[in-house]
């Protein structure tokens, strides 16, 4: 089936507060990806963000980020109450500032939970009992609050550390009230997310799930579960992910991440794994893996190196973890994010899954016709996009690429003037050969690099673009109907 979809994650939109959010700005955009008939709503990992607000390095793979809560929406339910002026208000309506917006957020889920949280009690222990995973999450957050932030390696308690069941019993009994804050919150977060689901798919929108393949360092999840992860006596990671020099960067990218103990989960039946996968299908219709390369082979880096460049390739669980995901969650929808080092082995590992690849247009115009992201050599069994999170907008590209790759653009897609490249592109993925061709917002609105959501490799200043709150118009949504239906995207 021939489909498509809008990339924006929950940040973007134009909800009050300063933050996108999960209240009625996000079943506004729903209804214009129904009226425009677009079937796929792509979102960014939606997590708890750490250091830098990346949704790629989050403080669990299974928690929701609490400034994504609706406040509003917990107002109108009656569960929360506070005056508009109580409510935080951006000078820069375009752009997220995460300091203030955190503060401001704090104080009314915190007001929240005093008023509500007995009301909500017997439903918050069914959710917190039907998820293993929410009351560590709860105990690692407190505990970082309790220690002024630091990583969980560095907190002066190394009984804590260590996950002594002493000192989980001594701090539990201690951070009580910050415990049950937290798992508060996730309760609201996962809460107004399934409500959302419900009503994307009521009008025929697929929600469309971002997963690192990696965790943070600094995560709940590494405090929890340090057998699976390659960390050293003291719980620092002894090698690191990352990716050789690139596209991006010369040096490679350091990602910081620790790398998993893949022996060790292939003993254990890769457990960990297939309640990771299940919670993604819970919470998605579609999953992205993000570097589904490093299953096949993954780049490892000694920890404390300043650059990527001394790295080596190891290889990766393959078909072994495949296997068990498929036998055990056998309907999830997996895409594999396949952009980088593809190996033969790489190859060879998307063939025997059958997931769908990615090819990126933005690409596609450097070298000859040989390059895997040029249109003419694109397959159906594929997602096509003109953008992601990690490239300039098609504006932008446009206006800072070489003379070479937009002369080549132009006469492949059509087009005379840069800013006349949005809609070449989108038009060109939309025609094309690929089962689903997905379209970030910024192409939509033809918005260059100032709206770009992320520098891969640069610290600070990422993840902050919005939409504005009129930018959803009927011109806009007959525009993409119409198109969506002269190229059999319905």
């Amino acid at each position: 089936m021939r489909s498509s979809g809008i990339l924006l994650h929950i940040s973007s939109l134009p909800s009050p507060g300063g933050i996108g959010c999960l209240g009625q700005e996000a079943r506004d955009f729903a209804d214009f990806l129904q009226a425009s008939g677009f079937t796929i709503w792509q979102v960014l990992p939606v997590g708890p963000t750490g250091y830098g607000e990346s949704p790629y390095q989050s403080g669990s793979v299974f928690a929701g980020n609490p400034l994504f809560i609706s406040c509003r929406s917990l107002r109108e339910e009656k569960l929360l109450t506070y005056r508009d002026e109580e409510e935080y208000v951006p000078q820069d309506p375009e752009k997220v500032d995460y300091e203030a917006v955190r503060k401001n957020k704090a104080m009314l889920l915190r007001r929240c939970f005093s008023e509500s949280f007995s009301r909500l009690e017997h439903q918050i222990r069914l959710f917190r009992d039907a998820r293993p995973w929410v009351a560590d999450y709860a105990l690692f957050t407190a505990l970082k609050e309790h220690f002024g932030g630091a990583m969980f390696s560095a907190w002066p308690d190394r009984d804590i550390v260590l996950r002594k069941p002493e000192a989980v019993r001594k701090y539990t009994e201690l951070l009580k009230d910050e415990i049950s804050y937290h798992v508060f919150c996730q309760f609201l977060f996962h809460r107004q997310w399934f409500s959302l689901k419900e009503y994307c798919n009521q009008r025929g929108i697929r929600l469309f799930g971002d997963m690192p393949i990696y965790v943070a360092e600094d995560s709940a999840d590494t405090w929890t579960h340090p057998d699976i992860f390659q960390l050293d006596r003291n719980r620092v990671p002894k090698r690191i992910a990352g990716v050789p020099p690139d596209y991006f960067s010369e040096t490679g990218q350091l990602w910081g991440n620790p790398l998993y103990r893949w022996t060790r989960l292939r003993l254990r039946g890769f457990d960990w794994w297939v309640s990771r996968m299940q919670a993604m299908a819970e919470m998605y219709d579609m999953v992205r893996i993000d570097h589904f390369i490093g299953f096949a082979n993954y780049y490892s880096v000694r920890h404390g190196m300043p650059d990527a460049r001394k790295g080596k390739w190891v290889v990766g669980p393959g078909k072994a973890l495949f296997r068990v995901l498929k036998r055990k969650i056998p309907d999830i929808c997996i895409i594999a994010e396949d952009l980088g080092c593809v190996n033969e082995r790489v190859q060879r590992l998307l063939d025997w899954c059958g997931f769908p690849g990615m090819k990126v247009l933005t690409f596609g115009f450097d070298g000859d016709n040989s390059n895997p992201h040029f249109p003419d050599n694109y397959s159906t069994n594929t997602v096509v996009y003109t953008g992601t999170h990690d490239n300039d907008t098609v504006l932008g590209w446009a206006e800072s690429a070489s003379d070479q790759a937009l002369s080549r653009a132009m006469n492949t897609l059509g087009f005379k003037k840069k800013q006349e490249a949005p809609d070449a592109f989108i038009r060109k993925i939309l025609s094309g050969p690929c089962d689903t061709a997905i379209i970030p917002m910024q192409d939509i609105l033809h918005l260059g690099t100032e709206a770009r959501m992320n520098y891969p490799g640069v610290t600070g200043g990422n993840w902050l673009w919005r939409m504005k709150p009129d930018a959803l118009t009927i011109e806009l949504s007959m525009k993409y109907s119409a198109l969506n239906k002269e190229t059999n995207r319905r």
